[in-house]
């Protein structure tokens, strides 16, 4: 008795946006069917070699693809680890857990799917855009029973129990009258050779009466001399352990030998996943041992930052039966990490002398990248070194802490940054105008790492690294205009602080400022207003509030009036109104909201009128 299960909300979206999209790479399903039976065998491969009690297979590990133009039918086999009928229901009858509302969203704001599919544990349903129905037949190693699943992909799927002889999954695809062409055993092989060369097992297509026909070469191309693959094995490499459907930015092929050997085989895609920044996500390399694979779950191999790496690490030294749980405390995990990332970085330093290139890499994972900063203590200075940014001398390029170093004058002995939300608005800051009036550079730092990774690397390359708020140089810029009276200046301050007490801890007077009138500040070793910002964005709690202070310029024409009016008592309503809008202000320089944005209009306008 067949048991019928509704598909859930999301997943007949999706199925809805796969199959009646404008499509033009429909043949990308069999690409999707193919790796998903590869990894089927690896499965298998890897439960033997813990399981010893399992039967030895029945016949070599292989793929069979079984065309049908009689019956307009296209049949996907392998004989690797099965499925139960819980399998079914989860890895068939739902999507991956964390992917289903990002394809829909994403969907909406990119028109092609292509460069989406795979991506979020769909690859499967791809076969819907050829196939009427589809039927699959499996049964899992460790179990008795099998089970049929069929579905239109419309409205749900049943499952019932089935005969099937040995482990392993057949997937038939009843074809639609417009994909007929998939029974052509021309075209067929055409597929394979472009999508599936570099899988692991023999792709077999059977001919019927005419026997079998292995199509690939079947050997593990991570295994293969470098000289002897071509650019397109590689691409289509990348495509398949990636599931993108764009070019590698980077392939590193490399052998290490000495006290431990393996072999590395690993990509720097050219766009940035969806869930690059979920804090669930996993590294993106497999391990194999001896071309078992062993796991891709692997934390310890590589370092989070590079978490966007792709591809496979394949050693002789990890003994094959090793638990995940050993794998995380190995000692050689760990010298393998060491040598690969070198390698990455050693590759990337090289990327790096061509600014336009490097500056693809750093527009899609520099955010990323830059948690290295603030995360690997023992690499801390290489990643700052590839690291890239924003400054004021850097007209709207990218440049390197190097670079500034080399542009600096001899007398300075910092590099000053300044973060914020982003360039453009920091770019106008007032505490700038003293560093341009000295034609100092600073550092315009956007991202929220950036306030994490500049608390912990303090210097490079014997510099220290300074927030211009904590600049202690003495900038001796030259004046032109005269300086408010000391006097009205002192009393100006004092009734600012008492009429701002509820916002500002301080009220002082400042040499860092040209044009502007205030500037807003923290405390030395305070959180800083941005990071404060951010950390109220994302709705964190904090009880170390920092303690603003507002600073102002005792050259700007606006504050030696209002030092001289502080004697008048006729004027103190007004003093204090335009003392509130020199605050604002400076709240709206520093990415801060005005506190009253009705009063604030009102006053401003006021102040205008009178003005004209």
């Amino acid at each position: 008795m067949a048991e019928k299960i509704e598909f859930k909300t999301e997943v007949n979206k999706l199925l809805d946006i796969v199959i009646n999209s404008l499509y033009s790479e429909k043949y990308i399903f069999l690409r999707e069917l193919i790796s998903n039976a590869s990894d089927a065998l690896d499965k298998l491969k890897y439960w033997r070699l813990i399981n010893p009690d399992l039967a030895k297979p029945d016949a070599a590990y292989k793929i069979t693809i079984t065309p049908d133009k009689d019956h307009k039918t296209l049949t996907i086999s392998d004989n690797g680890i099965g499925m139960n009928r819980d399998d079914l229901i989860n890895h068939i009858g739902t999507i991956a857990k964390s992917g289903t509302a990002e394809f829909l969203q994403n969907t909406k704001e990119n028109t092609s799917v292509v460069d989406l599919i795979g991506k979020f544990g769909v690859g499967f349903y791809s076969a819907f855009m050829v196939a009427q129905k589809v039927e699959i037949i499996t049964k899992r190693v460790d179990c008795d029973k099998a089970y049929k699943w069929v579905s239109n992909g419309v409205d749900g799927f049943e499952i019932s129990d089935a005969e099937r002889d040995t482990n392993g999954t057949d997937i038939k695809l009843f074809l639609k009258d417009d994909a007929t062409d998939y029974t052509d055993t021309i075209y067929l092989r055409n597929i394979i050779h472009t999508y599936s060369e570099h899988i692991d097992y023999p792709i077999v297509l059977n001919l019927g009466e005419a026997g079998e026909e292995t199509v690939n070469t079947a050997s593990a191309l991570w295994t293969r001399n470098k000289a002897d693959i071509t650019e397109k094995q590689y691409k289509d490499f990348y495509q398949h352990v990636t599931k993108n459907f764009d070019e590698p930015w980077m392939t590193l092929h490399f052998k290490a030998e000495g006290s431990i050997e393996y072999t590395g085989l690993l990509f720097i895609p050219s766009k940035a996943p969806y869930d690059l920044f979920q804090p669930d996500r996993l590294t993106g390399i497999k391990l194999y041992v001896n071309k078992v694979f062993i796991s891709d779950k692997v934390e310890g191999l590589m370092p989070m930052y590079l978490r966007f790496v792709k591809g496979v690490i394949d050693s002789a030294d990890l003994p094959l039966n090793i638990s995940r749980e050993m794998l995380q405390q190995s000692a050689l995990i760990a010298k393998i990490r060491q040598g690969t990332v070198s390698r990455i970085f050693k590759e990337l330093k090289k990327r790096a002398e061509n600014e336009e290139d490097y500056a693809k890499f750093w527009n899609a994972f520099g955010i990323a990248f830059k948690e290295g900063i603030y995360e690997d203590f023992s690499n801390r200075e290489e990643v700052a070194g590839l690291s890239r940014f924003y400054s004021t001398k850097s007209d709207g390029k990218l440049t390197s802490l190097d670079a500034y170093i080399e542009r600096m004058d001899k007398e300075q002995k910092a590099i000053y940054y300044i973060t914020g939300d982003d360039a453009k608005t920091l770019a106008c800051n007032p505490l700038l105008e003293a560093f341009r009036e000295k034609n100092i550079e600073v550092l315009l730092l956007t991202d929220p790492i950036d306030e994490f990774w500049t608390q912990t690397l303090l210097s490079y390359k014997g510099h220290d690294l300074k927030h211009i708020s904590q600049a202690d140089m003495k900038l001796d810029i030259e004046r032109t205009t005269p300086k408010a009276d000391e006097k009205g200046l002192k009393d100006l301050c004092d009734k600012m602080g008492e009429w701002f007490k509820e916002e500002v801890g301080k009220v002082d007077v400042t040499e860092k400022l040209t044009k502007s009138p205030a500037s807003l500040t923290v405390e030395d070793g305070q959180m800083s207003i941005h990071l404060e910002r951010l950390m109220r964005n994302h709705q964190q709690k904090t009880n170390f509030d920092s303690t603003r202070i507002l600073l102002i310029n005792p050259y700007h024409p606006l504050i030696i009036k209002l030092a001289e009016l502080m004697g008048n008592q006729d004027k103190a309503e007004e003093v204090k109104d335009a003392a509130q809008l020199i605050l604002e202000q400076a709240k709206i320089a520093e990415g801060e909201a005005v506190s009253n944005p009705s009063l604030f209009n009102e006053k401003l306008s006021e102040f205008i009128l009178k003005a004209i």
